[in-house]
């Protein structure tokens, strides 16, 4: 049989039906029976709790002991002993016996920094709580002096599940929570501390701080004391602290977008659906702009990883904690070591986020595997990636990006010769010719219009054998040479 005394009192039978317990007194004699199971309660006691006035008899307190047996039946035994009574029950049957339990295994856990099973124990032990503790004896010095105990670690418990919850980086979720709490008890300095990083870790700095003063107000006129050595030391790492930087952004384009405004709004489309997107072809097809300009049209908030740089795939856990602007500081909750792939589930949990990563070839494996790992962490993430070969990870989209269409490469070269010599024109089956011996690649086509500084169209045709591959050098920003062969 089930006891509950976190609210009205009640008694369930293993079926889950519940016990018709009868009217107040018996549920008060039941409460005050199960504030400690098993330990013997004079009879004295429960007559002077149950009736303050002292108008219930011994005979009297004997008839609502007997009622409530009959209640309960056989499952519960309500024993004489001595002078008094107790009730015969397992503690963990008891719901407040059952909320200590979990509320102490949850705190361990968090000291431990086992933190996913700190905030399951805690959640699962507040949920207990159907109301306030021994509503039914309120009237009693006794019972209001348990319901205290029980009041104060149920908030003990509550602010363990939330600094649980930031130490897990769900610090989004638990600012309104801790706003009420702070507001509920505006003298409680730990709610106050907790809610002071949550608002940091959220980039609200200002707001961390006008909370730490209202904290200190408070404190003084009601108590005529200062903030503690702990939160006054959190109040200067908030001065001393830059703001948290934003995602890197991708990168800002100098020159127009021809030729793929179709494909943009397709790729587009399909990241509405896919979580996973990997834009594959060869090199200089364009993946990369065309990556950035999807960006811009498919998510409100986007972080860009440019991948090129790194050697090999050990570093790509911290290039993206970099590009996601996340370092080690002492307002953000953490229990010693994390590691970078725990850290960037941690804020990425809950977070709505298109992830670009640009130009995987070179670390593929490293980055389907953590890209699987993050998505499958992170249900509201999406990735977009550019690669020349498939991630293969499950739920994988692939788009292939080819090379433009012809009529596209002419209006392509164009502008970028337009850029380089003012007033260009020229014979389009002339300039068609060009981008057909570069097969229509962007890039190829992009380095060799910005050859007309200092050729003339005739001339660079004349010189497609021989000297087509020396005008790849044309932008010092390129990777590296591209090279044409015809």
């Amino acid at each position: 049989m089930r006891f509950g005394i976190l609210g009205e009192t009640r008694a369930w039978h293993d079926d889950g039906t519940e016990a018709a317990l009868g009217g107040p007194a018996r549920r008060a004699l039941l409460a005050l029976l199960l504030v400690r199971p098993g330990e013997v309660v004079s009879a004295d006691r429960l007559a002077e709790e149950l009736d303050p006035g002292g108008g219930l008899s011994a005979h009297a307190l004997q008839s609502q002991v007997s009622r409530l047996r009959t209640a309960l039946g056989p499952a519960a035994a309500i024993e004489r002993a001595g002078a008094g009574y107790r009730i015969v029950v397992a503690p963990d049957d008891v719901d407040a016996c059952r909320f200590e339990r979990l509320a102490r295994e949850g705190r361990a856990a968090l000291d431990d920094g086992d933190h996913g099973r700190s905030v399951a124990l805690l959640r699962e032990a507040l949920q207990l709580w159907r109301g306030p503790a021994l509503a039914e004896v309120a009237e009693s010095e006794a019972a209001r002096a348990a319901a205290v105990r029980l009041e104060e670690l149920r908030l003990g418990a509550l602010e363990d599940r939330i600094e649980g919850e930031l130490r897990l980086g769900e610090h989004r979720a638990a600012v309104p929570e801790l706003r009420e709490l702070v507001g509920r008890h505006p003298l409680r300095e730990r709610p106050a501390g907790l809610l002071m990083r949550a608002l940091f870790a959220e980039g609200g700095q200002a707001e961390a701080l006008v909370v730490f003063e209202e904290t200190r107000r408070h404190l003084a006129e009601e108590l005529g004391a200062d903030p503690s050595a702990e939160l006054a030391a959190l109040h200067r790492e908030l001065l001393n602290a830059a703001p948290s930087p934003s995602p890197v952004a991708p990168p800002a384009q100098l020159t127009s977008f021809v030729g793929r405004a179709e494909e943009v709004t397709e790729v587009a489309e399909l990241l509405r659906v896919a979580r996973l997107v990997t834009l594959i072809g060869p090199g200089g097809v364009g993946k990369t702009r065309l990556s950035v300009e999807v960006a811009g049209v498919a998510a409100d908030e986007v972080c860009f990883v440019a991948l090129a740089p790194l050697r090999d795939g050990s570093g790509l856990s911290q290039a993206l904690l970099g590009a996601l602007g996340l370092r080690e500081n002492g307002l953000q909750l953490g229990s010693g070591p994390q590691t970078p792939v725990e850290r960037l589930i941690a804020a990425l949990s809950d977070r709505m986020l298109l992830l670009v990563l640009d130009n995987c070839e070179h670390v593929v494996e490293e980055t389907a595997v953590l890209a699987a790992r993050l998505l499958a962490a992170c249900p509201r993430l999406r990735v977009l990636a550019t690669s020349r070969e498939p991630l293969g990870v499950i739920g994988e989209h692939v788009q292939q990006v080819r090379p433009l269409a012809g009529e596209a490469a002419v209006r392509l070269f164009t502008d970028r010769a337009g850029a380089v010599r003012r007033g260009f024109t020229a014979d389009p089956g002339l300039v068609r010719r060009v981008c057909a011996a570069l097969d229509d690649l962007p890039l190829a086509v992009e380095l060799v219009a910005a050859r007309l500084r200092t050729l003339d169209l005739d001339d660079l045709v004349g010189r497609l054998d021989d000297r087509l591959g020396v005008a790849a050098r044309g932008s010092r920003t390129a990777d590296g040479l591209y090279r044409i062969h015809l």
